[in-house]
């Protein structure tokens, strides 16, 4: 899929949009010289017939050349039937640019409603955000459709709603709503069958295709075709005897030429071969005396290498090893032209953005999502030159101390986590009176003690840490110089609120039934999730105090273990566990629930078409992205595995940023096999179940394993279960179907569909561990969000981009697999976030030219942030948390690294 955060482009028209108007590439011009100038100053290549043509790409620029022929078009050649399998940005920008060009010319015939929607994803694509008055005087002069006029309220309307959409997710956009109309990619070549009857021939990546006006009459899937040839032109396609039968093997097509019919079988064959075969077939050996027939094959990669390179996770650019491959020039619809010397403006076209093409997104004040951020703006947050850095003031540099300030930094953003409900979310729903008055008790009489309490013993932490900084004669003698009696003077105190932590179950239900029954109040929740103090959802701020507990827990167990039995502070420390220990103890089980719960609830916001996803008894166990096998070829899904069944899903194309569920499977009687040899994709295995079999496929083989291990687990427990899962589905899922095919057909209904359940959910926000697994084709099962709940960190670091020289000091809150970024602790919220799922850890290499103390390297893909901490505890505390993967049977590797880049092998 596409990226998820890094740097944009600034898009104020089609052609600034590439960023500079020299291309970037390799060429074979000289410096300086361009391609016009050069063909004009070589006289023996220029001759009298020659004539000036121009080519107009993708983005409207035009290149001059000096050739026999007519006006070349650059246009894409290949359509995927999931434009998430283009990996770079700047490839779905020229696939949407093809499908603005077949909206002006007729080619992508649609209703009123979705040309409407198409152009203003173009719009806010092209001009940004709405304004009346600058979008039409934009359609005045720009024409996207014929007689657009018509439909202008209605393109006005759509661009109203994409404000802060940004060019990228507007391609996005543009491409997932083509790709569900009939006529998407299609290229007709006239012909007639053999009653005389005329027709229009086509090609997809499914088969051959055959029309009657724009009516889809026909379609050859490649699977039921034995072999397709050309007789003068008669365009013949023999099938397998077991699809026709013992009689008529052959259909015979009569086009207008010998030309055309070859050009028409040529293009089958490269998209037979690029969608279908896994390799490329060699060229034929030339025959020695005479030849025979056609030796044409295609030349360039086929998708299932493409996705070999992709699954595999190389860094490469997919873009610039099949820009040949998937677009070519032409002066016919349909007819490929060759040409010598178009090669040197083949190889000059773009192969990838380089820093010029590249402007920071909040730099350029577009987008608000903090998946699709950056970390921050160059020009944000606080500049620290080299020489300032280093005269920071000297402290302790005892362990111990470190530890103190991790619970210093750690209580400073819990305080933070609790105010967005006793400050924030309480002033929302008394603004509205929106809550009723028993809830408005149960939920502040609980939490108000608590948050109360640890604004004191902040307090107290904050003037320990003092003391042990500062330069007195207590600081000298030592008597500030622990932590273990805050701790367990504290600990004890908290102990008495245990009876509000176990009201926290009955809080979170009652919330979550009200919201279900009062309107005013579901629109105060969803609205307040949408601000920007609120940075996670909702609910899980309501379990951070037993988290908080866990924190303790993890904290003291690693003073405990720094301090020697002899130690002065060993005996508090001690005790403190003790106390944190037997309440964890009796909440570790509650705890269990309300994350579950808290996850299932999440998911209900977020997935249309079930009802109530916590039914009782349901566990959430895995979520994750893999490509379901269907009649489109690979497809990407959101799946979803419970205790009792496994939901898959597609991203809806509307603004709610939700996900639509195409099928459902109980886990009773399931079976799951490894088929990756039986199917030729990498990393496939098959779902058998009692209503369906489906096939799918992991981004690597880890993740098939983890699918895998974990589906096996579900079902052993399924069988063991009491409860019948069919029940559940039935009383929960409103999309049932037996019909593999209509769960899966997709068309231009799609996206007006359930109009009525759009209308009535939220824009969730985007950077929930399910849209981070859907861009970054990975998964995160429940006991990764548990760990992962336990395992959190605050503190300043210094942040470095990858062509930056000066480094910036952030407050940054490492929490639910992303970190968070702000100037200052004392900021109300985050500025931008940094999902970390799929990036990979490292120390820099001589090539990144730093040479600094405690450095690493954040990467995925092309996206490289550096990291500098400010001492070697911080560091190792990073990196522990960083390099350790969730999966237990992983940590073996992931110690080793961790060893290594802490140089304590």
């Amino acid at each position: 899929m596409g990226e998820i955060e890094g740097t944009y482009r600034v898009l104020q028209t089609p052609g600034s949009r590439l960023g500079v108007q020299k291309t970037t590439g390799v060429s074979t011009l000289e410096p300086g010289q361009n391609l016009s100038t050069a063909m004009a100053s070589s006289p023996a290549k220029t001759h009298e017939r020659d004539l000036p043509i121009k080519i107009k790409m993708l983005d409207n620029t035009v290149e001059v050349l000096d050739i026999e022929t007519t006006m070349l078009r650059l246009a894409v050649k290949f359509f995927p039937p999931d434009p998430g399998q283009l990996q770079e940005e700047y490839t779905r920008y020229l696939f949407a640019l093809q499908i603005k060009r077949d909206l002006a010319e007729e080619r992508l015939t649609c209703s009123d409603n979705t040309a409407a929607l198409l152009v203003s994803h173009l719009l806010q694509s092209e001009i940004g955000d709405f304004d009346e008055s600058e979008d039409r005087e934009h359609l005045k002069t720009n024409q996207y459709l014929p007689n657009q006029e018509r439909i202008e309220g209605k393109i006005l309307e759509f661009h109203r709603k994409h404000v802060g959409q940004t060019p990228a997710e507007s391609d996005f956009q543009v491409l997932e709503i083509a790709r569900k109309l009939e006529m998407y990619g299609i290229r007709f070549h006239l012909a007639s069958d053999r009653e005389g009857t005329k027709i229009n021939l086509a090609v997809s990546h499914m088969g051959v295709l055959v029309f009657q006006g724009n009516t889809k009459i026909n379609t050859f899937n490649w699977s039921k075709v034995r072999k397709l040839s050309f007789k003068r032109k008669r365009f013949l396609i023999k099938l397998h005897p077991e699809v026709c039968g013992p009689y008529q093997d052959t259909l015979e097509f009569l086009l207008g030429s010998r030309d055309e019919c070859k050009n028409f079988w040529k293009i089958c064959v490269e998209y037979h071969t690029f969608f279908r075969l896994f390799d490329q077939p060699k060229p034929k050996a030339k025959a020695v005396f005479f030849t025979r027939g056609s030796s044409f094959r295609y030349s360039g990669r086929t998708q299932k290498q493409l996705w070999v390179i992709v699954l595999d996770a190389l860094s490469l650019k997919p873009f610039s090893f099949f820009f040949h491959s998937i677009f070519l020039f032409s002066s016919h619809p349909g007819i490929p032209v060759d040409h010598p010397q178009l090669s040197s403006l083949m190889l000059k076209s773009p192969l990838g953005l380089n820093p010029a093409f590249q402007v920071n997104l909040n730099a350029a004040g577009q987008g608000s999502s903090p998946l699709l951020s950056p970390v921050l703006s160059d020009a944000g947050g606080a500049r620290i030159e080299e020489d300032d850095e280093m005269k920071r003031k000297r402290y302790p540099t005892d362990k111990a101390y470190f530890i103190a300030k991790e619970i210093l930094a750690t209580e400073r953003t819990y305080l933070k986590d609790l105010e967005v409900i006793t400050v924030w979310f309480r002033s929302a729903v008394i603004k509205e009176n929106a809550m009723p008055e028993g809830l408005m008790t149960l939920l502040f009489s609980n939490i108000d003690p608590i948050y109360e309490f640890h604004r004191g013993f902040l307090k107290e932490i904050e003037q320990r840490l003092s003391l042990w900084e500062g330069k007195t004669n207590a600081h000298v003698k030592g008597d500030y110089q622990r932590i273990g009696d805050v701790m367990l003077r504290n600990m004890r105190t908290l102990k008495e609120f245990t009876s509000y932590l176990q009201k926290h179950d009955e809080v979170l239900t009652e919330l979550e039934k009200a919201t279900k029954r009062l309107k005013k109040l579901e629109t105060v929740y969803k609205e307040f999730e949408l601000q920007k103090v609120c940075y996670l959802p909702l609910n899980t701020f309501l379990l951070k105090p037993i988290q908080r507990l866990m924190h303790y827990k993890l904290i003291l167990a690693r003073l405990c273990k720094h301090y020697t039995a002899e130690h002065r502070d060993f005996a508090d420390c001690r005790n403190a566990l003790k106390e944190v220990t037997e309440m964890t103890s009796r909440l570790q089980h509650s705890l269990i629930r309300l994350e579950n719960f808290q996850k299932l609830t999440e998911l209900q916001h977020d997935l249309i078409g079930i009802d109530n996803l916590t039914a009782p008894g349901r566990e959430f166990i895995r979520e994750g992205c893999l490509y379901k096998l269907t009649k489109k070829g690979l497809q990407q899904r959101m799946f979803f595995l419970f205790s009792d069944m496994l939901l898959y899903t597609s991203k809806g194309v509307t603004g709610t940023n939700q996900f639509k569920i195409h099928g459902h499977l109980p886990l009773h009687g399931m079976l799951v096999e490894e088929s990756e040899n039986e199917w030729a994709v990498p990393h496939c295995f098959t779902i058998y179940s009692a209503q369906k079999t489906i096939v799918v496929a992991a981004s690597t083989r880890l993740e098939m394993g983890k699918w895998m291990e974990d589906l096996n687990m579900a079902i052993e427990m399924a069988k063991k279960s009491t409860e019948k899962s069919d029940m559940l589905l039935e009383n929960s899922v409103c999309n049932r179907s037996s019909d593999e095919v209509s769960l899966e057909q997709e068309s231009e209904d799609d996206i007006h569909s359930s109009r009525s359940s759009l209308d009535r959910q939220s824009h969730h926000r985007a950077n929930t561990t399910m849209h981070v697994c859907w861009y970054r084709n990975t998964s995160v099962s429940m006991t990764d969000h548990s760990v992962a709940v336990e395992n959190q960190l605050s503190g300043y670091l210094l942040r470095k981009f990858k062509n930056s020289n000066g480094w910036q000091k952030l407050w940054v809150v490492f929490t639910n697999f992303c970190l968070f970024f702000y100037k200052t602790h004392q900021d109300d919220y985050p500025l931008a976030s940094l999902p970390l799922l799929g990036y990979a850890v490292s120390s820099p290499v001589e090539a990144d030219g730093i040479q600094k103390d405690y450095v690493f390297k954040l990467q995925f893909k092309s996206h490289v942030y550096f990291f500098r901490a400010e001492s070697k505890y911080t560091f190792e505390r990073i990196l522990f948390l960083f390099v350790f993967p969730l999966d237990l049977w992983k940590q073996v590797a992931a110690f080793s690294l961790y060893c290594f880049l802490c140089n304590d092998v």
